[in-house]
Formats: structure tokens, C-alpha cells, sequence
């Protein structure tokens, strides 16, 4: 289906691709919340306390999301500052990324990041229907943890029948391994599920596992290419038949 089709796909109609699927199956970063402003001002703060000159501009970081996992970004900057030899080992990169990572959940803690507009009610409306919920991302557990801590309370894992993080999976997204590994925790075949993604590698990944993928486009990837989806909408508020603070009138 090409992206225009799908563009224009009436509301009715990619409502019944979320109600007939049996299990939706989500990203993080980008789908649930915008989430990459926190995380690439997370990296920027790690990197002045480390002493390093670097500064992620949102151009850059743009560039640098096509690298799945925060480990990877910066490695593949380090590798590719002007042909100089690389400034950091794997060992750096690990403490360096984890700091970053209690820097972004410092940010995410204070509010700064909520979620993205129809997604409270989409997941409030599939467990009306009894209809299974599940996390493929490839950031970690310790970060999901974090940003639904606090948009949807501690006890935000209850929601989800399966959740599959980078940090479990020998490859990363475009790689299909996180899409694989949740389908089998849902013990669900791929054509009876539904992903929804923001990113060309989100959208990679669901379809390498033969899982179709609502696209619900996000700041840093609204221009990828998105003919392989399904449908591709702005954002989820007009397809889920509630408004973010219940039933619409």
C-alpha cells in the first residue's frame, strides 16, 4: 500500500485495523511520548561533564537516529569526528551512556515529557475491549520504566502482556529481533497483531517480523519513508473515539 493510500485512509477505516487486531503492539521513544528532545539534551549535559566538546544540534541528532541504541550513537560519532582515531573505548561509552541515561530520567522525572496525544486513550480503550498490549523498543527498560512511571503510575508493566527492550535483543531495530521476541512472548501469530511505529526503522523492523505497522508520524521522523505502513496519520487523537480526558461528547 503506498503512502498516500494510506495517508488517506478514512478514520473508520484505520479504527477497525486497531480494534480487529488482537494484540497492538507499541514503540517508545517517538510513538508513546517525543521523547528524543530529553534524551539528546541528556546526551549533550553528559557530554560537558565528561569534558568532551561535543553538541548534539537537533540536525545532527536527526542524522544520529538512524543508529538504533544510545551506545551505537555514540560510538558511531566517535568513529566519524573527521577521520580521527575514535576518543573513546566501549567501557567509556557504557559509563558515558549511563550517565546520560540518569540524566534523562532526572528530566523525565520533573515532567517533561508526556505522552503523545491519543495514546492515554487508545491504551484505555484496548483494555476495554480485553485487547492485549505490548512494548517493542529499542531503548532500555530502565528508560521505558522511567517515562511511564510517570505518565501512567508505578504499576504502569500491568498494562502490557509483553514487553521486549533493546537491552534483550542481540540486534537492534531495523532489526526484526524485538518484534520476534514480543510475538513469542504473546505466543501470537504476526498478521494478527498490529504494530504502531513513528521512525522508517520502527516500520523496518515490525515488517521484517511480517507484523503490519500503523505509522503515527513524530518531530524527528516525520519525513522517512513510510510507503511500506499500513496507514500513516499525524497522531492517534481521532482514532481512538475518546479525547485524552475520556468519551468525546
Amino acid at each position: 500500500m503506498s503512502e498516500t493510500f494510506a495517508a488517506n485512509l478514512p478514520p473508520d477505516r484505520i479504527r477497525a485495523l486497531i480494534v480487529q487486531a488482537r494484540a497492538l503492539i507499541l514503540d517508545v521513544d517517538g510513538t508513546l511520548a517525543e521523547t528524543e528532545e530529553a534524551h539528546r539534551q541528556a546526551f549533550n549535559t553528559a557530554f560537558a561533564g565528561a569534558g568532551l566538546d561535543w553538541r548534539w544540534e537537533r540536525a545532527v541528532y536527526k542524522d544520529l537516529l538512524r543508529v538504533a541504541g544510545g551506545k551505537e550513537r555514540i560510538r558511531a560519532f566517535d568513529d566519524a569526528r573527521d577521520g580521527q582515531p575514535p576518543l573513546l573505548s566501549d567501557s567509556e561509552i557504557a559509563e558515558l551512556h549511563q550517565i546520560k541515561t540518569s540524566l534523562y530520567a532526572e528530566l523525565i522525572t520533573k515532567g517533561g515529557c508526556p505522552l503523545r496525544p491519543g495514546i492515554r486513550a487508545l491504551l484505555d480503550a484496548a483494555r476495554q475491549r480485553g485487547q492485549s498490549l505490548a512494548i517493542a523498543t529499542t531503548t532500555s527498560y530502565q528508560n521505558i520504566d522511567v517515562l511511564l512511571s510517570a505518565s501512567l503510575g508505578k504499576d504502569w508493566a500491568e498494562l502490557f502482556a509483553a514487553i521486549a527492550a533493546g537491552d534483550e535483543v542481540r540486534r537492534k531495530k531495523p532489526a526484526p529481533d524485538v518484534y520476534l521476541k514480543v510475538l513469542s512472548k504473546l505466543n501470537l501469530p504476526a498478521s494478527q497483531c498490529l504494530a504502531i511505529e513513528d521512525s522508517g526503522i520502527g516500520l523496518a523492523a515490525a515488517s521484517g517480523a511480517g507484523i503490519p505497522v500503523l505509522i503515527s508520524r513524530s518531530a524527528y521522523f516525520s519525513d522517512d519513508d513510510f510507503s511500506g505502513a499500513v496507514c500513516t496519520v499525524d497522531d492517534l487523537t481521532e482514532l481512538t473515539g475518546m479525547s485524552e480526558d475520556g468519551p468525546e461528547a
